[in-house]
């Protein structure tokens, strides 16, 4: 038996090697004689970095960077075996970097991870990907520019901060000062998110409240984001404010495809199109995958959506063992996704949950290759 074991984090108790290391436990426990490939895994949020550069030979550049609140954070990004740079934006300007109690979006900047793009532009890299998941931020962007050499100018041309509450304040922009290797580099947006940068489903409205902002602020953010889409399509005859992904991380996505011409492309196919996904799957038995919810969202563009597709095209069966299951969960199965075994035993708090979370992973593991055993088994007496 060959499996594949490629499952992204529990995210706040689980990681993608502890998640492998567990079902490679359980898979020898059922199946001593097997051949196990572990792939980590991540859609572009946090860890993505980390995934791609265990899973290619690739290392770290460190880097001390401006983080979302100016403080400064020391943050790496990924080198890959063919010159590829992987730059993880939650890194530098992640909500993680800020205690819930000290959000405060008005003032959160993604200048740090324009420091990340410009530090491996000095370093003479020119394909570079952003994976943009996680942000702290919703600047608009306006931050990472900044720190590329744009400038952004009130009504008396005196350049702005870039931070989320002088998105109101631009009057116009000037680009002749961009660092000139973004002009030959080409980046690529890891970025499943849909949501354009204005409006009910935009980055403000959205995503806003969870960064830390009030009612009163979400309005004025919006407001500033029009004003800040405005003055881009006036410079660029670029529509910011409708693209899809527009609004990923606080409008950094409109930023970078507005600016430095990013194309975007799904964060977890990306990411196993980088790993050579196809290769390692080649005459598998089945790949076990999974996350810690699931849900209607999770059908499009997420991890168990990017590996059911692949598992889909070769005709292998994939099991995705989850934290839980939420409403439409079910449309996975169209994805690709054999099962979904959710880890959830009995009723228990999600505190409960997440403090046992090893334990009830092991369970369904072992659930799950009992299972498989006794159907190879009865296969084989047929």
């Amino acid at each position: 038996m060959k499996f594949v074991f490629a499952s992204d984090s529990f995210k706040g108790s689980l990681s993608s090697r502890q998640i492998a290391e567990i079902l490679e436990k359980s898979a020898r426990k059922h199946f001593p004689v097997c051949e196990i490939r572990k792939v980590a895994v991540a859609d572009g949020g946090e860890g993505t970095v980390a995934a791609v550069v265990e899973n290619t030979g690739g290392f770290y550049r460190e880097v001390e960077v401006t983080g979302p609140l100016c403080s400064k954070v020391h943050a790496a990004y990924g080198i890959l075996p063919d010159k590829k740079v992987i730059i993880e934006m939650a890194a530098a300007s992640g909500l993680p970097l800020i205690p819930e109690s000290s959000r405060n979006v008005m003032d959160a900047t993604t200048y740090g991870t324009g420091e990340l793009i410009r530090d491996a532009l000095e370093q003479g890299y020119r394909d570079i990907i952003l994976a943009i998941g996680g942000s702290a931020t919703n600047d608009g962007g306006m931050g990472a520019m900044c720190a590329l050499g744009i400038q952004f100018l009130d009504r008396d041309g005196k350049p702005l901060k870039g931070i989320g509450k002088n998105l109101e304040r631009v009057c116009s922009i000037d680009s002749s000062h961009l660092y000139p290797g973004a002009y030959e580099a080409h980046f690529t947006l890891m970025c499943d998110v849909k949501n354009p940068l204005l409006g009910p489903n935009g980055a403000t409205y959205t995503y806003g409240s969870q960064k830390g902002a009030s009612p009163l602020e979400l309005a004025t953010l919006e407001k500033g984001m029009e004003n800040y889409a405005r003055v881009v399509n006036e410079a660029y005859g670029m529509d910011v404010g409708d693209i899809p992904g527009g609004g990923a991380a606080g409008g950094l996505g409109a930023a970078c495809m507005a600016f430095l011409k990013a194309t975007p492309h799904s964060g977890i196919e990306t990411l196993l199109e980088l790993v050579n996904f196809e290769d390692i799957i080649k005459q598998s038995d089945a790949i076990i995958t999974g996350e810690g919810q699931v849900d209607r969202q999770s059908s499009y563009g997420k991890v168990l959506s990017g590996i059911g597709q692949y598992g889909l095209r070769k005709k292998i069966p994939v099991y995705a063992i989850v934290g839980s299951m939420g409403e439409g969960a079910e449309k996975l199965y169209d994805c690709g996704i054999t099962s979904i075994l959710p880890v959830i035993n009995r009723i228990m708090t999600l505190e409960q949950a997440m403090q046992q979370a090893e334990e009830l992973y092991e369970g369904a593991a072992d659930r799950l290759f009992r299972i498989m055993k006794g159907c190879w088994e009865r296969a084989e007496s047929l």
